[in-house]
């Protein structure tokens, strides 16, 4: 099993105020026992190809490959000219996954914000019509698109429309084509949905074609379902910290072993780093841990 690192700590300083650029970061990651870096594409100053094959050649020279972008489509928006707008975006950015990666990287797709019009039967309806059209690209390309269960993009206005389980797996179920599309799991979003993200990872396993791992702790004096909201989601409450993956309320003996048992062969993806490198390389170490008891 290889094992990438994602700046998490970073991404406002890389993608949102630019006070850091995507070489920096690179280049501190050096530092990080990883074998890839995964990218978000927000991350970048352009799409051309120039500019994505000198960030290419940085992840290269700095000893990485790139098994992943992190792209947030928004198909959900009741604006069909946005929804096309987000399909040709995603149709260039799986171009871009396979500069950067080569053949079957992993391109992130999100089924879009839950605009408080848009229903469940009308949005899951344009996910799937959306996301089929980019499939064709992603064949072209032999690039895998990851649907994500997740929270909520960092630059969005509203939570993931598929955030809860039920809603992700009928999305999921609805996509046939298990060879240029599967499941990007994040055990932390099923938690911070309120769902349980052992449950959700048995149902999805044989399509899991990617994985974050990442951690979740409790603030002192606070529990879960203090933390529901009136929906039964979880908002980022102050009182759900990140913090170093394997001492929070992600249980990865079960995770692991599960993916052991379904013979997966994708990478995983630390998120880390809120509280600084130290961590980051402390959760790169317990994942190196796990994989070689369930992956050697």
């Amino acid at each position: 099993m290889k094992i990438s690192a994602f700046p998490k700590c970073y991404i406002d300083r890389i993608a949102g105020d630019r006070s850091m650029s995507v070489f920096e970061w690179i280049e501190m990651a050096r530092s990080l026992d990883a074998d890839g870096l995964e990218m978000y594409d927000g991350f970048f100053e352009s799409l051309e190809p120039g500019y994505i094959d000198r960030v290419g050649e940085a992840i290269r020279t700095a000893g990485f490959a790139m098994p992943m972008l992190c792209c947030s489509p928004d198909f959900t928006n009741p604006d069909p000219d946005a929804r096309k707008r987000a399909v040709d975006r995603e149709v260039e950015l799986v171009a871009v996954t396979r500069r950067l990666g080569g053949p079957r990287a992993v391109c992130r797709v999100l089924s879009g914000q839950r605009y408080p019009a848009v229903g469940r039967e009308q949005g899951l309806e344009w996910v799937v019509e959306c996301i089929e059209k980019v499939l064709p690209e992603a064949r072209s390309h032999d690039v895998v698109l990851g649907l994500e269960n997740h929270y909520k993009d960092g630059f969005w206005t509203y939570p993931e429309f598929a955030q809860k389980q039920d809603v992700f797996l009928e999305l999921v179920a609805a996509i046939a084509d298990r060879d240029h599309f599967g499941v990007q799991y994040d055990p932390s979003n099923a938690i911070v949905a309120g769902d349980d993200p052992i449950e959700l990872l048995k149902a999805v396993a044989d399509r899991v074609v990617s994985m974050h791992a990442s951690d979740r702790y409790l603030a002192e004096g606070t529990t879960l379902d203090e933390l529901r909201q009136a929906d039964g989601t979880l908002g980022y409450s102050p009182n759900l910290r990140h913090g170093v993956t394997g001492k929070g309320l992600n249980d990865y003996e079960a995770i692991f072993r599960i993916l052991a048992e379904h013979n997966y062969r994708g990478w995983v993806s630390i998120e880390d780093g809120m509280n600084g490198m130290e961590e980051m390389a402390e959760s790169l170490a317990f994942l190196r841990k796990m994989a070689a008891k369930y992956f050697s």
